[in-house]
């Protein structure tokens, strides 16, 4: 059993450096909306304790500040950086105006680019989807903070610290707390 405690004490400092590691690598910051204008109070906080570079274009940031993970983070994340798309496939010159002659002369009206009302589903499915993850709740756990790597994507760093209320003092309490916590294992040798 002392062993396996050990082991267990092992793991965790392990993952804690591993985790500073990543921190450490970290140079700017976008600071995605949060609810309440919270992230006014932790860009604020980052900026005045010179912890990281606060950027307004989130293609410059190094990680991603945000107080939600999800489906609704995902899609906010396409908008912002969309991953290039695939190369497509050359078709030779010939066999393309072959293939363009057969389907005009035939009048094909199946495929979905020929078709309005196929057109208009898909778009409509994939709006209802883009609403669905932003209006849910699921993934935004009221206090928790995610530091997340802009490219990949991954969670870094997190900490769950709520606000006592609304007020703007609580408010900016917290992100200081917040931020203090982020410096301390930004810098796990300072206490």
């Amino acid at each position: 059993m002392e062993a396996m405690k050990r082991f267990a004490l092992l793991l965790c400092g392990s993952a804690a450096l591993a985790c500073a590691a990543d921190l450490a690598n970290v140079r700017s910051v976008y600071v995605m909306p949060m609810s309440r204008g919270f992230d006014q109070y932790i860009a604020n906080r980052i900026t005045n304790g010179h912890i990281f570079q606060v950027v307004t274009d989130p293609k410059r940031a190094d990680a991603i500040l945000t107080d939600r993970i999800g489906q609704a983070f995902e899609i906010q994340l396409e908008k912002i950086s969309p991953p290039p798309e695939p190369p497509k496939p050359a078709k030779p010159a010939k066999a393309a105006e072959k293939a363009d002659d057969k389907s005009a002369d035939k009048g094909d009206q199946k495929s979905s680019d020929n078709n309005p009302a196929a057109m208009f589903a898909d778009t409509e499915k994939q709006s209802d989807a883009v609403n669905a993850a932003l209006s849910s709740s699921f993934g935004r756990g009221k206090g928790t903070i995610f530091l997340v790597w802009a490219k990949s994507r991954e969670v870094v760093w997190s900490i769950y610290d709520p606000p006592k209320s609304s007020s703007s003092k609580d408010m900016d309490r917290t992100a200081s707390d917040i931020v203090a916590s982020l410096k301390k294992d930004l810098n796990p040798k300072e206490k």
